[in-house]
């Protein structure tokens, strides 16, 4: 085997290829086919795909599934503090040695074919998953679906959650044109569910045109709220007397809607998941980074938000969490994101920013996104620091009694204050 622990895999693989991101399937759907013979995974998959939302559909779906009883492995990206949150199996992360050695097993039948950091991450995640008697996985597409390294692997439920403008320097510059990247991940006859009540137009002519079934919010199922509980209904189920999700926010309600049509599916498939399952995942899901909330004298906030619709998601969760003090933005961004979509939302809501760079070839610096930041919010409530860390360490010397300090804008940008909180994170 090339290399004997996890650290120094990683890092051969980020400089293996010619560049970070390099869409495509032929070359990893090459690799795959030499790793095994058959083109059938031995599990059902459910691929996930989206804006926003689709981490935290994956976390109900797998919370409810396991609390069902059944064997379940989860793929993500990015992670936040550990390699190994990508690949799960049964909620827990696969060890240094599980995911060595599925490296090794590819690596050994590549030959010369490069692959992507994400390519190598997405081999190992359903290798992993072939060697475990799993009865369902969770597959979440990376970046658009039609040429993410995700969709080598055939779904027999596909998910799609809200689609907003992202990544539109390989997906397009219109949501029209991004929903068809989306789309790619549709099977012919194989059923589709929509969180949103009006998916793009292309989504559907493109559905319409693989005979696939697509189950609409709104549409095709339904939500009805009272209070502190909530009921789901189709024309052919009913769960009432729901908990609301434990992931925090509103429009967590849209995603666990889509959730349980996905299950409703599943049912009809054979397999069988109780009311009191569905009830016991909604309640005891987890996912870190998501509005995650680490109470003290001075509140601190952490989430992943880097595009409009999840800074309007977030601004409306800044609100409703009322504060009596003052709100400070630790904030960090990649250079392809739309900085103007994502502080337009918030700058009546966040008081002071602190803002920095990031490292990396994807990373904007401090200089640059501080720049477009005054532009919307002025320079009298804005600071540049070199780094997340100086900026964070800043935020909270300036903060007082009741303020509250929110980290967000990247997974990066969370990754790098959470490494500075070991006794909570680790």
């Amino acid at each position: 085997m090339r290399f004997d622990n996890l650290p120094e895999w990683l890092k051969w693989q980020e400089n293996l290829h010619f560049t970070e991101v390099d869409p495509g399937l032929e070359r990893i759907g090459q690799v795959w086919h030499r790793l095994t013979d058959s083109n059938k995974l031995p599990y059902t998959v459910i691929t996930v795909a989206g804006t926003n939302g689709k981490g935290s559909s994956v976390a109900m779906l797998e919370a409810i599934l396991r609390a069902a009883g059944y064997r379940t492995g989860t793929y993500t990206s990015p992670h936040l503090l550990n390699y190994n949150e990508r690949i799960c199996v049964n909620g827990e992360s696969c060890s240094d040695e599980e995911i060595c050695q599925s490296f090794g097993r590819i690596d050994a039948v590549r030959d010369d074919i490069s692959l992507t950091y994400f390519e190598f991450a997405t081999l190992a995640a359903v290798d992993i998953f072939c060697q475990k008697k799993l009865d369902v996985v969770i597959l979440e597409v990376g970046m658009g679906g039609r040429l993410d390294a995700v969709n080598l692997f055939d779904a027999d439920i596909a998910l799609i959650t809200p689609i907003s403008l992202d990544h539109t320097m390989w997906l397009g510059n219109d949501r029209e044109k991004i929903a068809v990247e989306k789309a790619g991940v549709f099977r012919e006859n194989q059923p589709i569910v929509c969180s949103e009540a009006l998916p793009a137009e292309s989504m559907m002519n493109y559905a319409e045109s693989l005979a696939a079934t697509c189950y609409i919010a709104e549409k095709d199922f339904f939500v009805e709220k009272r209070s502190e509980q909530w009921s789901w209904k189709s024309d052919k189920q009913t769960w009432p007397d729901l908990p609301l999700p434990a992931l925090v926010g509103s429009y967590q309600l849209q995603n666990a809607a889509a959730v349980l049509q996905v299950i409703a599916l599943l049912n009809q498939a054979e397999f069988d998941i109780e009311l009191s399952s569905i009830k016991q995942g909604l309640q005891y899901v987890k996912l870190d980074g998501r509005f995650q909330v680490l109470a003290g004298d001075i509140e601190r906030i952490f989430d992943v938000t880097h595009n409009h619709q999840g800074a309007c998601n977030l601004a409306d969760l800044l609100i409703e969490q009322t504060n009596t003090g003052q709100t400070h933005a630790v904030l960090a961004m990649l250079k392809d994101k739309d900085v103007n979509a994502v502080i337009e939302p918030l700058k009546s809501v966040i008081d002071h920013w602190f803002v920095a760079g990031l490292d990396g070839s994807r990373g904007m610096s401090g200089e640059l996104l501080a720049e477009k930041v005054k532009a919307i919010v002025g320079d009298n409530n804005t600071s540049t620091h070199h780094s997340v860390e100086q900026a964070y360490q800043q935020a909270m010397r300036g903060s007082v009694l009741d303020d509250r300090v929110l980290i967000f804008g990247s997974f990066h940008t969370v990754e790098a204050v959470m490494r500075l909180i070991p006794e909570v994170f680790n």
